[in-house]
């Protein structure tokens, strides 16, 4: 296959989760773009619908469906919806996340400590479980389906800050988990992560932007945060054929921390 051919996604179905905003829409927008059919995963529908529009306007099928993370049974709604609407599932990316802000360690309450693993890690465990379990099946004409798994971890997996402790060991938990299910729906399907540094997605607006724009400059060696749409070249590389002999990988997009 020449490069055009490596990076098409045609005639493929996506499921994005928390895919309404911020990197999600990002990657759902860049995978239609490409050929797939996409399907928009995220608490709110009235977000997911606006975003599965923009994916009809480019010409692809769509399917916008509310869906908490933590929740066990949300992840068997979403797997049986997508597969009853598109017939398979190709592509799955667990992006949907939370790291909401404590005041300390011991004021962290349980409720608050299982939303963030909940979010972070149970709702990527079952939801893999489900979809790697179809991808590895047969279809009709008897040929294992395949397919490509995204889990999508951050920078704090590996260096959190003192903000970021539980997200962090529920993120590092997500680093090791791709290694695992990697390994457990091998050879047919990939399970490879993406961990991104700062991104300037919707986030970044409660950010104190003067003074992290002075830290970048000497924090990370391109001296700035992501563009939303700079996450699009891994995420495609990983959805696609182009990833062929790739899987269990952790790819850190972090420009560069010093």
């Amino acid at each position: 296959m020449n490069a055009q051919q490596l990076f098409s996604l045609e005639g493929r179905t996506a499921i994005i989760t928390g895919g309404s905003r911020g990197l999600g829409k990002e990657m759902a927008l860049a995978f239609a773009q490409q050929g797939a059919n996409v399907v928009v995963a995220s608490r709110k529908l009235e977000n997911c619908e606006a975003v599965a529009d923009e994916v009809r306007a480019l010409g692809r099928r769509a399917l916008a469906i509310g869906y908490h993370a933590a929740s066990w049974q949300d992840a068997e709604r979403l797997a049986q919806e997508s597969i009853k609407e598109f017939g398979r599932i190709d592509i799955l990316v667990n992006n949907a996340g939370m790291s909401p802000l404590y005041s300390s360690l011991v004021e962290v309450t349980e409720d608050l400590y299982d939303k963030v693993l909940g979010v972070n890690l149970k709702g990527p465990f079952r939801l893999s479980a489900l979809i790697g379990t179809h991808m590895c099946e047969k279809d009709a004409n008897g040929s294992v389906r395949g397919g490509s798994i995204i889990n999508v971890s951050s920078i704090a997996s590996h260096r959190p800050s003192p903000n970021e402790v539980i997200y962090g060991a529920a993120k590092a938990a997500i680093n090791n988990l791709t290694k695992g299910l990697a390994q457990t729906f091998a050879p047919h399907v990939r399970v490879n992560c993406i961990a991104p540094g700062p991104f300037l997605t919707d986030i970044s607006k409660a950010w104190d932007m003067e003074q992290f724009t002075a830290r970048a400059k000497v924090a990370y060696a391109l001296q700035r945060g992501g563009e939303p749409q700079e996450i699009i070249g891994a995420a495609l590389y990983f959805a696609s054929d182009a990833s062929s002999y790739t899987t269990g990988t952790v790819l850190d997009i972090d420009g560069g921390p010093r």
